[in-house]
């Protein structure tokens, strides 16, 4: 009986051990909105939240969506005009953010091109069908050197180990060498 309640006990402390452990890897890090748009969508006033402020090109950030009321009984699509988005003529439907789940959002999204944006919205609801345009939003150059100089630089090291690999090859010349009996 004792061995039994030993294994019983056992299995007992692995299982808790196991879900405390696993409590953090399952827990999310949250959305800091640094910057918040109103816009006005028909009847429905939005908050449009942006992770970094000014925007600068090629760096990720997140966009969360979030309609006064809540998102429960309202449907949604937003289109993104702008330089880099030229030719996406297509509304893409609101989707609850993966991290902050009470609103709508993209997530580490990265706008390409430097200039002036506008979201496009439309929402449907109890109060009907709205649409409305948040005008004016500017994104920067992209931080940091420009990227063929990166390139150039961050390829240096891979240039150097090749160099490196045939002159240790022209050296050896393994090809020529004859082979010990």
């Amino acid at each position: 009986m004792t061995t039994l309640r030993k294994l019983a006990l056992t299995v007992l402390a692995t299982l808790t051990l196991s879900l405390v452990a696993i409590a953090p890897a399952s827990a999310y890090a949250p959305v800091d909105i640094v910057h918040t748009e109103r816009v006005q969508v028909g009847p429905y006033a939005m908050t449009v939240g942006f992770s970094t402020w000014p925007i600068r090109a090629m760096k990720s950030l997140d966009f969360t969506f979030l309609p006064e009321g809540g998102i429960a009984d309202k449907t949604g699509t937003f289109r993104i005009a702008g330089p880099a988005y030229r030719t996406w003529k297509r509304n893409a439907p609101l989707v609850r953010h993966p991290r902050k789940r009470d609103s709508w959002g993209l997530d580490i999204l990265a706008i390409n091109d430097p200039g002036d944006y506008s979201f496009l919205f439309a929402l449907d609801g109890p109060l009907g069908h709205g649409e409305g345009t948040l005008d004016g939003i500017h994104v920067l150059d992209q931080p940091g050197p420009p990227l063929p100089l990166s390139w150039t630089i961050a390829s240096l090291p891979l240039l150097g180990l090749i160099a490196f690999l045939a002159v240790a090859w022209r050296r050896t010349r393994p090809a020529r060498q004859p082979l010990p009996l």
